[in-house]
């Protein structure tokens, strides 16, 4: 069990991609066990590794180590207050036992394309560092995801060490919502935040919008994004929004989730409550995490 990222890098190498980084390993494990990922001869276990437990304040961004937990994040007040999408996409995770166990660095990294914190992380602009024998480096969460279970990370010889984003400010404000069937817990029919920010006169001066299930990975809504520059924070424009959404967004019928036209009809209904949610938190200058991570 390594106690230092280089330690890390260093067995990864040793076993020449025959090892597999792992954090609380309630993807991996599972997917081992059912077949879905090759045994491997060693698991390099990041749990341990100096420093990276915690959530940290870096200049302008809040960090996340990779072995921080849902639990971790959900009880953050740091991130409470300022990257409230994030705690309501964590706090919905698994049950309690998943979530404090489970990681947002290993939600990111099974990179796919409904993962709640991954969608929370999206919109609020989120970055992640990856280390390799190359060294550390940071890229913009979006460009992490290559497909379904498919990462820009390669697990045998890599690992994502670090998470961050600029925390939300004045005039600032952050929301997601999940819609899932009710019988315990299960995967997400659609999962959206919004991040957005509003000056004097309630006008929007940015946003980010995040889906999925919506396509191979996470979705970035540019289309609407764009039509929001600049507009009233009013209920015509987030239902416009969300139509915009509609126009350019790819859903699919599910047999096991819901179908194409329900995750529409889901995203008309819930985006524009998300976004108004979002704009409320700027305005008011106060967030309170609602769902699970209150």
């Amino acid at each position: 069990m390594p106690h230092s990222v280089s330690e890390a890098v260093r067995l990864l190498e040793q076993y020449d991609g025959h090892a597999r980084v792992v954090g609380g390993g309630t993807d991996l494990l599972l997917d081992i066990q059912r077949g879905r990922t090759p045994a491997v001869e060693a698991m390099v276990d990041t749990s341990r590794i100096d420093g990276l437990d915690q959530v940290t304040r870096e200049g302008n961004h809040i960090v996340i180590g990779c072995a921080v937990t849902h639990t971790q994040i959900v009880k953050s007040e740091t991130i409470i207050r300022s990257g409230t999408c994030l705690v309501e996409s964590c706090g919905v995770i698994g049950g309690p036992q998943v979530r404090n166990v489970a990681t947002l660095a290993g939600n990111i990294a099974h990179a796919m394309p409904a993962g709640d914190g991954s969608i929370g992380l999206l919109a609020l602009g989120g970055e992640i560092e990856i280390a390799d024998n190359n060294g550390q480096q940071w890229i913009p969460l979006q460009k992490a995801f290559l497909g379904p279970g498919k990462s820009v990370i390669d697990h045998h010889r890599a690992l994502l060490t670090r998470l961050r984003f600029i925390p939300t400010g004045m005039g600032e404000g952050s929301a997601f919502t999940r819609i899932m069937r009710p019988q315990g817990v299960a995967l997400p029919m659609i999962s959206m935040a919004a991040r957005l920010g509003l000056d004097d006169n309630n006008n929007i001066t940015e946003v980010r919008i995040s889906l999925g299930p919506a396509g191979p990975v996470p979705y970035l809504a540019e289309t609407a994004m764009a039509f929001l520059t600049g507009a009233p924070a009013e209920p015509d424009q987030f239902k416009a929004a969300a139509e915009a959404v509609l126009e350019s967004v790819s859903l699919r019928t599910s047999k096991h989730r819901a179908t194409r036209e329900y995750r529409g009809e889901m995203i008309r209904t819930h985006l524009p409550m998300v976004l108004a949610t979002a704009a409320e938190r700027a305005r008011s200058r106060q967030a309170s995490a609602g769902g699970d991570g209150k």
